[in-house]
Formats: C-alpha cells, sequence, structure tokens
C-alpha cells in the first residue's frame, strides 16, 4: 500500500476559551489604568485634605494655648476625616471603576470589530473561497489600509488560481486527446488479422503504457479538483460506498490472492459522491496494489468521536514511522520496498487532499508486522449518531 502521511492532530491545545483575547486584554488595561490614576487622585486628595484640615485646625486650637483635651479633639477630628475620605473615596472609585472597564470593554470590542471582519472573512478564504472580500467600509486609516490590502492580494490570488483551473482544464485535454488516438490506433493494428504475434505483444505492452498515462492524468486531475472548492455537496453513507467499491476491487484481489474483509457501520456525511468516491477506491486499490500475495485487507467504516470515519488496514512490507511523512508528498513512493512502481504515487495524496477538501484528515501508521492502517475521518452529516455523540 502506498503509505499515507501521518501528521499531529490539529486540535488547539486545551485552555480556557477566552485565553488570547486581544479585548479582554484591552478591557484589562483600560480597567487597571483606571484605578492606578484614581488610587493616585485619591492618595493626593487625602494628602490634600489632612494638610488644610491640619492648618484650619491649628487655626482653631492655637499651639500656644491648646490643652491636652483640644489636642485629643484635633486627633479624634483628623482620624475621623481620613476614614470618612478613605472610605466614600474608595467606594466612589470602586463604583467608577467598574462602570470605566464596562465602557472599556464596549469601546473596545467596537475598536477590534474591523479586525473580526478581516478575521472572518480570512478564515472563509481559509475554506478554499477566494470570492470573497472585505469590503471595509470606513474612513481612511491604518485597519481600512490593512483591508484595502487585503483585497488586492485575494486578487491577484483569485485572478492566479482562475488561470490554474483554466491551465489543468486545457492540458487534461491536450494531454488527453493524442492518448486516445495512440490506444485507438493500437486497437486497431492489433485487430488485424495478418498480425504477427510480436507486433501483438508490443501492441498489449503499448495499450498497458497508455492505461497507465491516462490514469496518471486523471488521478492529477482529481488531485487539482480536490484542492479546490467543493461546488457539490449531498448527504451520503461511507457504508455504501465501501462496499461497491469493494465488491469492483474483488477481481483484482481474487488475482492477486488478496483476502478482503469489511466491517460496515453508518457513517454517514456531507460531500461530493465522485470525489468521496474515488477517495475509497484509491485506499482499496492501494491495499490490493501494495499487499503481498496471500495477504489480507479489511476495510472499516465507523461514526469515531470526530466524525465519520474509514479505515483501510493492509499487510505488506514493513514501513518504519518516519519513512510515512515523506511519502505524504506525490510521486513519492517506496519503489525498492514495497512495489509502487505500479501506481503513480498519487493515490494516498489525492485521498488527503479529498479528505481536507471536505473539512477532515487522513492519518497513516505502520502495521505491526508490516503494512499500513489508514484512518480517514470527515465531518459527521448533522443529526447523524456521530453528530450526537459530538
Amino acid at each position: 500500500m502506498s503509505p499515507h502521511g501521518s501528521r499531529p492532530d490539529p486540535a488547539a491545545r486545551p485552555g480556557l476559551p477566552w485565553r488570547g483575547s486581544l479585548r479582554l486584554r484591552l478591557t484589562a488595561v483600560f480597567g487597571l489604568l483606571f484605578f492606578i490614576a484614581a488610587a493616585a487622585v485619591l492618595a493626593g486628595a487625602v494628602i490634600l485634605v489632612r494638610n488644610s484640615m491640619q492648618y484650619s485646625l491649628d487655626i482653631v486650637f492655637s499651639p500656644d494655648h491648646a490643652s491636652d483635651s483640644d489636642a485629643g479633639t484635633k486627633s479624634i477630628i483628623m482620624d475621623s476625616m481620613r476614614r470618612n475620605l478613605l472610605t466614600k473615596g474608595g467606594l466612589t472609585v470602586l463604583v467608577v471603576g467598574v462602570l470605566a472597564t464596562t465602557a472599556g470593554w464596549l469601546v473596545s470590542g467596537r475598536l477590534l470589530r474591523p479586525l473580526h471582519q478581516i478575521t472572518s472573512t480570512a478564515e472563509r478564504i481559509a475554506g478554499r473561497t477566494l470570492h470573497r472580500r472585505i469590503a471595509l467600509d470606513l474612513p481612511p486609516g491604518e485597519v481600512k489600509r490593512l483591508a484595502d490590502a487585503f483585497d488586492q492580494m485575494l486578487d491577484r490570488l483569485d485572478s492566479a488560481f482562475a488561470g490554474q483551473e483554466r491551465f489543468i482544464a486545457n492540458a487534461a485535454h491536450e494531454l488527453k486527446t493524442p492518448l486516445v488516438i495512440n490506444r485507438t490506433l493500437v486497437e486497431v493494428a492489433m485487430n488485424q488479422r495478418d498480425v504477427p504475434p510480436e507486433t501483438r505483444q508490443l501492441g498489449a505492452h503499448l495499450l498497458a503504457v497508455n492505461a497507465r498515462h491516462e490514469r496518471l492524468i486523471d488521478a492529477l486531475l482529481t488531485l487539482a479538483r480536490a484542492e479546490d472548492a467543493l461546488t457539490d455537496r449531498v448527504p451520503l453513507d461511507l457504508a455504501g460506498i465501501c462496499a461497491a467499491v469493494i465488491e469492483a476491487a474483488g477481481p483484482e484481489a481474487a488475482q492477486e490472492e488478496v483476502r478482503m474483509a469489511q466491517r460496515l457501520a453508518p457513517a454517514r456525511t456531507v460531500g461530493d459522491p465522485i470525489l468521496l468516491e474515488q477517495l475509497i477506491r484509491n485506499l482499496v486499490e492501494n491495499a490490493v496494489r501494495h499487499n503481498r500475495r496471500g495477504g489480507h485487507l479489511e476495510v472499516t467504516t465507523r461514526h469515531g468521536a470526530r466524525g465519520a470515519q474509514v479505515e483501510v488496514t493492509n499487510t505488506g512490507a514493513v514501513i518504519s514511522a518516519h519513512e510515512i511523512p515523506v511519502l505524504f508528498e506525490p510521486f513519492r513512493r517506496l519503489t525498492d520496498r514495497i512495489g509502487s512502481a505500479r501506481g503513480s504515487g498519487l493515490g494516498l495524496s489525492i485521498v488527503r487532499a479529498v479528505a481536507q477538501a471536505h473539512g477532515g484528515d487522513a492519518v497513516a501508521v505502520p502495521r505491526p508486522g508490516g503494512g499500513l492502517t489508514v484512518c480517514v475521518t470527515l465531518p459527521a452529516r448533522a443529526g447523524s449518531a456521530g453528530a450526537r455523540r459530538r
């Protein structure tokens, strides 16, 4: 089986939902600065009032004629004034501080609203939707310049991808047309009555090479289509697709003496039926083609914790874990180890591209004793058992 590279779980590290929030940090800074400033003002007010009261009391209770009782009265007045000022001033600072922090939360949210709009657009673009634009309606400023520069970059990217799609379509047509003509000419020549056996054998080899080239072009087109935005999404069950693909692969598996087993539980998702069928076909065909004679493969569908899953396990050559990421890339094969020269090196690259285009992923791990296990996870269809468990 052509190994598929495995990647670590892209899920974010566990943490509090507000951790890293710029709005929360701005609000905290606003509140902290207000409380520091208010505390400084209150301390200054206490000092000023104390000095003023001290001066006034010195006039009322002249130091030259003050008695012990006057000094005690003066001390009581000063302590009462200080406590009263600190208590009421502290409560005032606290109430106004809470109101100021709330206002800071609201103001920071409004100031950051353009950034949220830019982030939302970027997230939609990350989902392969290059036709959207920010189109920020604000007066000229730093944020407006950032949004306009982002829109200009999207215009260039959209034009580049559109040109790439046109090139792929034209190249596919130009490449497949001569192959079809060559296949037709060879078949016509081989069907003539006076063709020598050597010529028929040569024609058979030419047809095999021609068929391989056609499959390579089809695989490249599938890979290019999988990396583009999906336009056809329908509810479907991966178990049904797997059953049809396994039945179609039966003759090839019998020829290679590979025993096939299946454990197909409902695995409902939403996606492009053609691309998902190609994904499963690549998994099963690779599992047969890169198996050992007399080996076995097993296809399993289920609802996992993260969605609908299809898993294909086969026997074969021993593959080290560090070799799997290398073989994630197109046209990378272990020809001398697992006999993958018969393939194009695109099988599991297509699997990953299709899975990621549907919002899922594909991982591979070596099987103890030889072979590989490839697991594809796709978002569960809303209302399915898997979705309810999530």
